[in-house]
């Protein structure tokens, strides 16, 4: 397999925001050696480092596109290969918890107790619903061997 290095530019050493981002793309690269790609997926996957490589802008513009590239890379894998990165599931399913039953719940019991000040009751609630569920999809996913040694925090 192919796969193409990320080159990380000169000038980054004083630029924090810039050093982090090329390390996550980095930490992404490094996950996804670790798990039998097809040189298709490896392909798509490189052609994005190449875009990378050639780009010609302003540091800020680069940070910008790393973000965006290392986010694609991932929703791309999770779509062919079903590989997640560490406390995905989790992450998603506490916001949806939140939303969902967080505001349902919270709706209902102030409308039980008349008192609309309990409608915080359910955000916590539905947190804590989401985050349960979303663990059991993540223990569910390393016992599969579809969970990535990574841990994205966005």
């Amino acid at each position: 397999m192919n796969i193409e290095k990320l080159k990380i530019r000169q000038s980054t050493s004083h630029n924090s925001k810039l050093t982090k981002a090329y390390h996550k793309m980095d930490n992404i690269i490094d996950a996804l050696q670790k798990k039998e790609i097809s040189q298709n997926i490896w392909n798509v996957i490189n052609t994005d480092i190449k875009m990378i490589n050639a780009f010609i802008g302003t540091e800020k513009a680069l940070i910008k596109t790393l973000r965006k590239t290392a986010v694609k890379i991932l929703k791309f894998v999770e779509e062919e290969l079903q590989y997640v990165s560490k406390h995905h599931y989790r992450n998603q399913w506490m916001a949806l918890g939140i939303a969902v039953f967080g505001v349902t719940l919270g709706t209902v019991f102030s409308s039980i107790l008349d008192n609309y000040s309990f409608m915080s009751i359910g955000i916590p609630i539905g947190m804590v619903i989401g985050m349960s569920y979303g663990t059991t999809l993540d223990k569910k996913a390393e016992a599969d061997g579809k969970q990535l040694e990574l841990v994205c925090e966005s």
